[in-house]
C-alpha cells in the first residue's frame, strides 16, 4: 500500500511534467473580433468633418453640380475654398487624364487639399470660368453618376479655350448630397465631344 508520502511524490512529478508540457506548447491568443478599418459614420458625424454646407448647395443633384461649377469660377484671386470643402467628402478625389506634348498618356489625382493648393496657385495668376453644357445623370438609389460636358473660359462671353467632360460621382447620405469624386478629360481632335454632349438641347 502506497504511503501518503509516495502519493505526494507521484502527484508532484505528474504536475511538474504537465506544467513543463504546457510551457513548451505555444499558447494561441484568443481570436480577436474583426474590427472595421474605417469606422461607420452617421450623417452628422460626417458633416462635422467639413465646413458647414449651405443647404441650397447640397439639397439636390442639380444644386451640388451648380455649386461645384460656381465655386471654381471667378476672376483672378482666391476662391471660397471652405465652400468647396463643404461639398466634398473628406476623401474626395479630383482626377484628370490626358496626353503630354510628346503623346505619352498621364493621369494625375489630387485630394481635396491637393486640388485647393494646386488650383489656388493658378487662380492667383489668371481668371477662370467653367460651366456645364449638358448634364447626363444616371441614378441608382442614393448614388448618382453625372457625365457633364463643360466649357472653360478666361472671361465670361469669350470663346472657350477648352471643352471636355467631367465625370461626377455623387452620393446622398439621407440628408444631403456629397461629391465622392470628379474625373475629367479635355476634348481633343482625336476625341471630340459627342454631338449629344456638345450643345444644349
Amino acid at each position: 500500500m502506497r504511503t501518503l508520502l509516495t502519493i505526494a511524490v507521484i502527484l508532484a512529478l505528474t504536475l511538474t511534467a504537465a506544467a513543463q508540457k504546457s510551457d513548451s506548447t505555444p499558447q494561441q491568443p484568443p481570436a480577436a473580433k474583426a474590427q472595421p478599418q474605417t469606422p461607420l459614420m452617421t450623417p452628422a458625424e460626417l458633416a462635422a468633418k467639413v465646413p458647414p454646407a449651405k443647404p441650397d448647395d447640397v439639397g439636390s443633384v442639380d444644386a451640388i453640380m451648380h455649386a461645384i461649377y460656381e465655386v471654381i469660377s471667378g476672376p483672378v484671386g482666391t476662391r471660397d475654398w471652405n465652400r468647396l470643402r463643404s461639398l466634398c467628402l473628406p476623401t474626395t478625389l479630383f482626377t484628370t487624364s490626358g496626353k503630354r506634348k510628346d503623346g505619352s498618356p498621364f493621369i494625375v489625382s489630387w485630394s481635396v487639399e491637393d486640388y485647393i493648393r494646386e488650383a489656388g496657385v493658378i487662380f492667383t495668376r489668371e481668371s477662370f470660368y467653367e460651366n456645364a453644357i449638358v448634364n447626363q445623370p444616371e441614378r441608382f438609389g442614393g448614388m448618382t453618376q453625372v457625365f457633364s460636358s463643360y466649357e472653360s473660359r478666361h472671361n465670361p462671353g469669350e470663346k472657350p479655350f477648352q471643352r471636355g467632360i467631367n465625370s461626377f460621382q455623387l452620393i446622398n447620405d439621407g440628408t444631403r448630397w456629397w461629391v465622392v469624386s470628379i474625373a475629367w478629360a479635355a476634348e481633343t481632335p482625336e476625341i471630340p465631344l459627342p454631338a449629344k454632349m456638345a450643345t444644349k438641347q
